[in-house]
């Protein structure tokens, strides 16, 4: 029997009224299945794109910024290879030295690089460009002094006493395997495959070493710590327990390089690359031009969904079930215009009690 869709409404939550009778058996509609926790198939067709895209950029980046150094500044073909040369000649004799300040102190530089601009503007609220982009709108506005204090020192410490010793532990095994100071550079193309090869193995490390750490026999011990921010800004990034900070930030990051023996301005690409991004995950601000930080923003402020980098093993696990049903995760993508995301995917109005 046919149904009367005179006042059938099953896209606006209005009573359905049809006719009595025997109802024809109906799929679901597809945004409910796409609310479905995602396959091992959808799960790799998602790190293709976001790896291939990220490969893309770099390559990119690369071949348009040589090009320039050759066109309008008379470089040679072996311009990288070059600077690289003289670096290393400087050097000879003092590799230990070379490689903490390509493995450390560059990456160092770059966080705090980064965290210094942000922290200016979580502390006064200015400039106002930077501050309407913020993703929960309503905290850290401005952020507290004594807790921010509190989380610097903490970070700090991180780095002193577990960040420089890994590095030392890198150094070592990287040396016996190798010559990570080598005088001669890899080729580009290897050194993009090498990063994507980092990205995956952080990912897999990082996803279920973070999930483990929101057990609650492990939560409340090491995690919590962490999650004391629901609103994160850029330097909580590392803002952790020693024991966290070793198995979920550092190891995913370190053991890539390791486990290929890479060259040192591979490694120091990758280590500053991995600062930055975590950086901008936990910024805050959903800016333009940059990697999108709402889905890592997300779990803090809900804790129990996004527990990956990129969302692959979010999305084999269904672990962003939830998210995926936000406006969140409508404006978890990259931002073209100046007109925030907030503004133009808002939340929807808050029901009166």
């Amino acid at each position: 029997m046919a149904i009367d869709r005179r006042n059938y409404s099953n896209m606006t939550g209005d009573k359905v009224e049809m006719n009595k009778g025997p109802v024809p058996l109906q799929t679901k509609p597809s945004s409910q299945r796409q609310e479905a926790p995602g396959g091992l198939w959808d799960s790799v067709m998602k790190a293709v794109i976001i790896i291939g895209s990220g490969i893309f950029v770099l390559a990119a980046f690369g071949n348009s910024l040589t090009w320039h150094l050759q066109k309008f500044w008379g470089a040679s073909g072996d311009f990288w290879q070059d600077q690289w040369t003289r670096v290393h000649h400087r050097w000879v004799g003092h590799e230990t030295a070379l490689f903490f300040t390509g493995a450390m102190l560059v990456p160092f530089v770059a966080f705090w690089g980064s965290n210094v601009l942000l922290m200016l503007v979580d502390c006064t609220g200015k400039p106002t460009f930077i501050t309407r982009y913020r993703i929960q709108v309503d905290k850290n506005n401005p952020v507290d002094p004594v807790k921010l204090c509190h989380a610097v020192k903490v970070v700090v410490l991180n780095q002193i006493f577990i960040s420089a010793p890994m590095a030392v532990v890198c150094w070592a095994v990287m040396s016996w395997m190798g010559n990570p100071c080598g005088p001669d550079l890899p080729t580009f193309h290897r050194g993009l495959l090498e990063l994507a090869f980092f990205v995956i193995v952080e990912e897999v490390m990082f996803y279920y070493s973070h999930r483990l750490f929101h057990h609650p026999s492990l939560y409340k011990r090491f995690h919590k710590q962490h999650h004391e921010w629901t609103a994160p800004i850029g330097v909580v990034s590392i803002y952790a327990h020693p024991l966290e900070h070793v198995l979920s930030n550092m190891l995913p990051a370190l053991i890539g390089p390791v486990i290929l023996g890479s060259h040192l301005t591979t490694t120091s690409l990758w280590y500053s690359l991995a600062l930055v991004s975590t950086t901008i995950s936990h910024c805050g601000y959903h800016l333009p031009l940059l990697p999108s930080p709402e889905f890592h923003d997300y779990h803090h402020l809900k804790f129990n969904q996004n527990y990956g980098v990129l969302g692959v093993l979010d999305r084999l696990h269904g672990t962003d079930t939830n998210f995926r049903k936000t406006k969140a995760y409508e404006r978890h993508t990259l931002l073209l215009s100046l007109t925030p995301l907030s503004e133009s995917i808002p939340d929807p109005p808050k029901k009166v009690q």
